[in-house]
């Protein structure tokens, strides 16, 4: 296969990837509307119906329609992994570059916070931010930022230093440039693929780590319709009523899998740029 072969491939498996996440992201705004009956409706006569044309994933053990549930928890679930990733990346970023560009003392110091935070495994760190601010979508949400933000200060960090004694810099510098200029102008637009493409990759490890808090207690509550927490209420009634679990298990695969997919073709397709092959 030749480089214009791959270059199309990798253009065709971006497009796909876009339509897939666009769909679901589509489907997350709009999912409360297109939920056939109310998400939050319970009905015990209807308790765990196994799927049918009415309700296509069955009915969970307080009558609720599992399919509307999903559709209206598509937004929770993904919309505050979205928040999370751009929170993390913004303030990581801007810590990265801080301490790259500077370098020195501000440097050491803020890398040797950035160490600290890495020195926990980032679900336990989650669930003990989490556990100490209170239970809570909010809290949780804030628990991954302060995890996950750590990843993006190590790689601003990283891309600056490579980039901030090239000759356009220094050649800002003697045009009289600000620090505040050249970082604004030059640095961050220069950076900003990788630190998409990690973004990218990083919704889906959030909204997996969100829908483990929910599922632990520490994230959305009851009756709230999110995907972990929704697991979590299924666990009980496997054995009466598994396709809870499997559907709603099933709706966060496809999703994480598509994420994934779209991080997986940006990647490649801007490295490929970036070589220049």
């Amino acid at each position: 296969m030749t480089g214009l072969d791959k270059q199309k491939k990798m253009k065709t498996g971006l497009i796909l990837s876009l339509a897939l996440v666009g769909s679901i992201l589509l489907l997350a705004l709009f999912g409360s509307h297109l939920a056939p009956h109310d998400p939050y409706k319970t009905n015990l006569a209807l308790a765990q119906l196994s799927p049918s044309w009415e309700h296509p994933f069955g009915t969970d053990h307080l009558g609720r329609c599992v399919f509307s549930r999903i559709l209206s928890g598509a937004s929770v679930s993904i919309f505050s992994a979205l928040v999370v990733v751009l929170v993390a990346a913004a303030f990581g970023t801007a810590i990265g570059v801080i301490s790259g560009y500077v370098g020195g003392i501000v440097d050491a110091l803020l890398m040797r916070i950035t160490t600290i935070f890495q020195a926990f495994p980032y679900f336990l760190l989650a669930v003990a931010v989490a556990g100490t601010l209170g239970i809570g979508l909010m809290n949780g949400m804030i628990s991954l930022a302060v995890v996950f933000w750590t990843s993006y200060a190590r790689l601003g960090r990283s891309l600056v230093l490579g980039i901030k004694n090239e000759n356009y810099i220094k050649a800002s510098r003697l045009c009289g440039a600000g620090n505040h200029h050249i970082v604004l102008k030059y640095m961050l637009p220069n950076i900003g693929s990788p630190i998409l493409i990690t973004g990218v990759l990083d919704i889906s490890a959030v909204i997996l780590s969100m829908a483990g808090l929910s599922f632990l207690g520490l994230g959305a509550q009851r009756p709230t319709a999110e995907w972990g927490a929704m697991m979590s209420e299924a666990r009980n009634y496997l054995q009466t009523a598994p396709w809870v679990v499997i559907f709603t298990g099933f709706a966060l695969f496809v999703v994480v899998v598509c994420f994934n997919y779209l991080g997986d073709t940006l990647r490649g397709l801007l490295d490929r740029k970036a070589t220049g092959k």
